[in-house]
Formats: structure tokens, C-alpha cells, sequence
């Protein structure tokens, strides 16, 4: 197996007029990705539901994330993790503008 040092704070876009996602590893049983937010939110109206289990880590910057139909949501700062369990609505209602946000998603398929 061929492997080599990488760095998830290095080779961040000046540019970002979408949010970033990066595959890191993938097999069937796991993805890993690594996400570069900068004042990226999930659309209007729109919430994730997805099959598996999520597991974030919030590297650098910050968010605020949303399950539909919980009063509170989480603001997540550096160093910060969360479990999103299987078929939780949920959505990234914020990330700062002026700061680059970088997550770890680890998806348990």
C-alpha cells in the first residue's frame, strides 16, 4: 500500500465559491472527507437525511449546525466533534465569511 503525509489545514483555495469536498479514504464501510467551508450554509429550506451515521470534527473556524425540530442548535468551534446519527435531519445554518472552516467528516456506511 502506497501512502503519503498530507496535511488537512495545507492546500486551502484562496477561492471558494462553492464549499469544498475532499475524499480522503473510502472503502464499504467508511468515508472520509475533508470539508473547507468560508461562509457556505446549507440552502433555504433544504436538510440532510442521510442513511448512515456522520461523525464531525470541526478543525478549524466555526459553524453552527441544525437538526430540524430541536429548539437548540450546536455552535461548533475548534476542536469540536458530533455524532449526527442515520436519518437526522439536520443542515449547516452558518459559517463565517471572513474565516475558513475546516471539517472532518467521517461517514459510517
Amino acid at each position: 500500500m502506497k501512502s503519503a503525509l498530507n496535511n488537512l489545514l495545507a492546500a486551502i483555495p484562496d477561492y471558494l465559491p462553492e464549499e469544498l469536498f475532499e475524499l480522503i479514504h473510502q472503502n464499504k464501510h467508511v468515508r472520509i472527507e475533508r470539508i473547507v467551508s468560508k461562509g457556505h450554509s446549507t440552502p433555504d429550506g433544504q436538510w440532510f437525511d442521510q442513511g448512515w451515521d456522520e461523525w464531525v470534527l470541526l478543525l478549524q473556524g466555526q459553524a453552527q449546525l441544525t437538526y430540524h425540530q430541536v429548539d437548540k442548535p450546536f455552535l461548533l468551534k475548534s476542536g469540536d466533534y458530533l455524532l449526527i446519527p442515520a436519518h437526522t435531519l439536520h443542515r449547516v445554518e452558518w459559517t463565517p465569511p471572513d474565516k475558513t472552516t475546516i471539517w472532518l467528516a467521517i461517514h459510517l456506511l
